[in-house]
């Protein structure tokens, strides 16, 4: 079983209104320096042994490597292929990776994209949002609409040829003739991958506070539904495959470092905030950028938590947001466990709900399930 590797950049040039990840604004180079040192001590005090699947080789090979943030792309690409090596040095990786970059519009040029391009990062992720210039000023983000369009562009241009970017539907006074026409310039745009998320609500973010402060209206839950369809509807006509519950793409794009989450396999996880996962263990590093850097420069470890799972129980919630869904015939040669009879008035109720179905003894999501997926979650925690 391959592993991947995620790695957390924190900085961005503003913190987005919805947003409840582990960010800091960015202060200056010097910061910023100190972070990546920090990053690459960890890397390298990182003991493979201790943290490896009993039944994997320590010699385990990787298969992606993913920046995520924050805003990965304010690093300058001497301090990326500085963490690189750290990586190269330390882990044995497979002769293809997928290599991952999140990315803000308006923070590349193309000269920053084709460095980055010839150290090894093969696929972009950028964060559209939307294409509403009003919504993303509503939203906090930077960018205008514009600098969207041109980044494609720019990737484009440096010869990326597998792009992902993300979009945001349900947004505060959003109808649903703004999402579709949202949607419409995404499919425009042709890229390999598209991330299509309904608004999430996040105790702690300023849109919460917002929203509780009668400053912004309560996301429609209907609506919302209504946006879904559209999604799913839209994206299959363009040749776009829903492989998961919020992710879609073109035959052979399928993220392979996010599919690694869903299947509960092993991601091992350096920078702050970063959650990790070695088949047996969760476990997360400090939150706060600055105590990160402090207890990495003391102990070369800044992990706060960590617990044993029940990848049993994890197995299905999580296989649950595949498309596919969970082979039960395979679920039980594994657990020893049938789902079907430990789960049985449950599993009625939602199927009475329209939630779930059974197909070809498979347990799977249904359109309806997709959109109100925690409720199903939830009898599974």
């Amino acid at each position: 079983m391959s592993a991947g590797i995620y790695l957390h950049i924190p900085f961005c040039k503003s913190r987005c209104s919805y947003c409840d990840f582990a960010t800091d604004v960015f202060k200056n180079e010097e910061t910023v320096e100190r972070y990546v040192s920090a990053l690459i001590n960890e890397i390298e005090s990182f003991e493979f042994e201790a943290r490896a699947l009993a039944n994997v080789r320590a010699s385990a090979a990787v298969d992606t490597i993913y920046f995520g943030g924050g805003t990965p792309s304010l690093l300058a690409p001497q301090q990326l292929e500085k963490i690189l090596n750290s990586i190269y040095k330390k882990f044995s990786l497979m002769e293809k990776i997928e290599l991952t970059m999140e990315m803000n519009p308006a923070t590349v040029t193309s000269e920053t994209l084709k460095s980055y391009k010839s150290l090894g990062v093969n696929r972009a992720s950028f964060g559209a949002q939307t294409f509403d210039d009003a919504e993303l000023k509503r939203l906090g983000r930077r960018h205008s609409a514009s600098d969207a369009r041109e980044t494609i562009e720019l990737l484009r241009g440096a010869g990326f040829d597998n792009v992902s970017f993300d979009l945001i539907a349900g947004l505060p006074r959003q109808t649903l003739k703004d999402w579709e026409r949202n949607l419409d310039e995404a499919l425009k745009l042709n890229p390999e991958h598209l991330s299509l998320y309904l608004l999430e609500i996040h105790e702690g973010t300023p849109l919460a506070e917002q929203i509780r402060s009668h400053r912004q209206p309560l996301p429609d839950e209907d609506l919302a539904g209504e946006m879904y369809e559209l999604i799913t509807r839209k994206t299959c006509r363009k040749g776009y495959e829903q492989y998961e519950i919020s992710n879609f793409s073109l035959s052979g794009y399928a993220s392979k470092h996010n599919s690694k989450y869903w299947l509960c396999e092993p991601v091992y996880a350096f920078g702050v905030s970063a959650h990790s996962f070695d088949g047996n263990a969760r476990y997360a590093n400090e939150r706060d950028t600055a105590k990160y850097v402090g207890l990495i420069e003391a102990n070369d470890s800044a992990e706060v938590f960590r617990e044993e799972t029940n990848l049993a129980s994890e197995f299905i919630f999580l296989g649950l947001r595949l498309s596919k869904g969970i082979n039960l015939n395979e679920y039980e040669k594994r657990f020893g466990i049938n789902i079907k009879e430990k789960y049985a008035e449950d599993l009625q109720r939602l199927e009475e709900l329209g939630l779930i179905e059974f197909v070809e003894n498979r347990l799977k999501l249904t359109r309806k399930g997709m959109v109100y997926s925690n409720e199903v979650f939830t009898v599974f925690v």
